[in-house]
């Protein structure tokens, strides 16, 4: 491998020529300021706040974006540098209403940090010239035009991770300003509100509703976990101040999502309205009267202690952890012998028995035939990663009977019963990609197998730990008949609409473990609360059968606890003490995930 021997600021190093220069100075820990560079971005050169001095080079030269060669000096803060960089910041701040006082991100805006640095503590020129408009359309967050700097980073963003395309710039010189689709408002563009141009913007031009004058970075806690609103598994860095969610961010060390997120799990989970479970509730006569934790557990035994083996039942939902879905394994079906047991939401056929690809397979694929499934709407982030593979050239071919939102950005839309034509197409190319998920049909499983030897299979399971839940063999056919007690682990899941009691003997006594209030609630005999996806603690394997750690960032709420304690409490005054570790579940779920792979 060739290498380039290159000095920065006198020091050495070693490296491989035409890397740019400022990822070089990253990785040696030497600090040279951007504004519209962001790593997870094109490098754009726009900002010229990078700008280096480069020994035989007639004018300084942008970091992020020149590439270096054998034999380069270069000085990242040397007096024509700094005289650079204060010109641009002095131009920027005169450009638009940059007074920090009244921003929402004074004390975290990069701005206002190379504005201290370089000590630019007056305007140079004129400022507040012209006032530009602000768009509160979004739901969820704001466009600030006179706090832009026109970066581009929101733009790149928006074309680059989720690849929807919708910002733009409009206008030109100093009227230029960001703007959505034909210069339409954000709330009524295709934006899709996945929130990754917000999380990129580097000033106070685009900022959360919700979290808005909450306080600054630096007087907040950062807690990475994992999103549990769907089966792809998204890194997340949940942020707190004072014991409250202000707001929830990609994580772009994630190995799944590289700092992607959708609007289920950046935004959804922090304007759910439903009341909370925030204690042990049990039904007295027509109502539901608070009880203790341990007076619950004592009912709740008495009551499985009561009745046979083939009159329990259990229904499960796919948003338990690892931990949870283990011990309800453990408990009802290695010791109690319950075999009545069903989840709460359909799985994926197993149609080969060796099958999973990892979902970074999909930036490879050249054809990509997705068949009855619409990632779009379920799964948001598995389509960022279509619509990724789409922006280098790929062709989308998309099967199924029902609507799917990704159809707009096919080349070639098919019922299922033509999936054949898909199948021949697909076959001619080098690096075809399948994705497929429950709704599959007999006859489309049968057809993908002509892929067998060529394609890649990622299967894009429904509900959130449903691949977990298949290992444990939770995925039984419930049939209410004769069952005298019902265990439902409901936790987050939403299933007002579903009513799973309608078919349930009016005399079997209902335990519903649940983190909200519902209709299933109402119709419990006995309701425990359980912690919600910000409070709970143990892990989730997400549709690649890729186990992951979820940390709680708040305290419960009331009384609740984390689902599998509530279980493991359960076993213990059963007398069915199970002992376990979250590591040694972890062990045993991949050995049973590696014979179904």
């Amino acid at each position: 491998m060739a290498t380039a021997n290159i000095t920065i600021n006198g020091r050495k190093i070693t490296t491989e020529p035409g890397t740019a220069v400022l990822k070089i100075a990253r990785r040696e820990g030497i600090d040279i300021p951007t504004l519209c560079d962001h790593p997870a971005l094109t490098a754009i050169g726009a900002c010229r706040i990078c700008v280096v001095e480069i020994k035989g080079q007639r004018n300084l030269q942008t970091a992020c974006t020149f590439p270096v060669a054998d034999g380069m000096e270069i000085e990242t803060e040397s007096p024509a540098v700094i005289k650079a960089r204060k010109l641009v910041l002095d131009l920027l701040f005169s450009e638009r209403n940059h007074f920090c006082p009244y921003c929402e991100m004074s004390g975290s805006c990069e701005l206002q940090e190379l504005g201290y640095r370089y000590g630019i503590d007056h305007w140079a020129f004129p400022t507040y010239t012209k006032r530009f408009p602000l768009d509160a359309t979004n739901k969820y967050y704001l466009m600030e035009h006179n706090r832009c700097v026109l970066c581009g980073r929101c733009i790149r963003a928006c074309d680059e991770l989720p690849a929807n395309h919708t910002l733009g710039l409009g206008k030109r010189g100093s009227e230029s300003m960001v703007r959505a689709d034909a210069n339409m408002p954000l709330g009524e563009s295709t934006c899709i509100s996945c929130g990754t141009c917000v999380q990129v913007c580097p000033t106070g031009a685009l900022f959360y509703k919700r979290s808005a004058y909450m306080g600054k970075d630096s007087l907040t806690d950062k807690i990475k976990s994992v999103c549990g609103q769907c089966s792809i598994g998204c890194g997340m860095e949940v942020v707190t101040r004072g014991g409250n969610v202000l707001q929830i961010r990609g994580d772009w060390d994630a190995p799944v999502n590289h700092g992607l997120l959708c609007k289920m799990g950046r935004f959804e989970p922090l304007y759910d309205e439903r009341k909370r479970v925030e204690e042990p509730l049990l039904r007295n006569k027509d109502k539901l009267e608070p009880i203790s934790w341990d007076n619950a557990v004592q009912i709740m035994a008495q009551r499985i202690d009561g009745v046979k083996e083939k009159e329990i039942g259990v229904l499960v939902s796919s948003c338990a952890t690892n931990e949870a879905l283990y011990l309800l394994h453990k408990l009802f079906c290695d010791q109690l012998k319950v075999s009545n047991i069903g989840l709460l939401n359909d799985a994926a056929p197993q149609i080969f028995k060796k099958q999973q690809s990892s979902l970074a397979e999909i930036a490879k694929g050249d054809i990509i035939l997705v068949v009855s499934t619409n990632p779009a709407k379920d799964q948001p982030v598995a389509s960022f990663l279509v619509k990724q593979a789409l922006n280098k050239g790929a062709r989308l071919i998309i099967v199924d009977d029902k609507e799917n939102d990704l159809t707009p950005f096919a080349f070639l839309s098919l019922k299922t019963g033509d999936i054949n034509k898909a199948i021949e197409i697909a076959g001619r190319a080098s690096n075809p990609i399948v994705l497929y998920g429950p709704a599959i049909s007999g006859n489309s499983a049968n057809a993908i197998k002509q892929l067998k030897k060529q394609a890649q299979f990622i299967i894009i399971e429904s509900g959130v730990n449903t691949r977990a839940a298949k290992a444990f063999g939770i995925n039984g056919n419930f049939s209410p008949a004769g069952v005298k007690l019902l265990y439902i682990l409901q936790g987050e899941q939403n299933l007002e609409g579903k009513d799973l009691l309608v078919k349930v003997p009016v005399s079997t006594f209902k335990i519903v473990q649940s983190s909200y209030l519902s209709e299933l609630t109402q119709g419990a005999d006995l309701v425990l609360p359980a912690a919600i996806w910000s409070e709970r603690t143990g892990s989730l394997t997400n549709t690649e059968g890729f186990i992951q750690n979820i940390n709680s960032a708040v305290q419960p709420a009331g009384q609740a606890k984390s689902d599998w304690e509530i279980l493991r409490i359960l076993a213990d005054k059963l007398n069915r003490g199970i002992a376990f570790s979250m590591d040694e579940v972890s062990a045993g779920l991949k050995k049973l995930l590696k014979g179904a792979v």
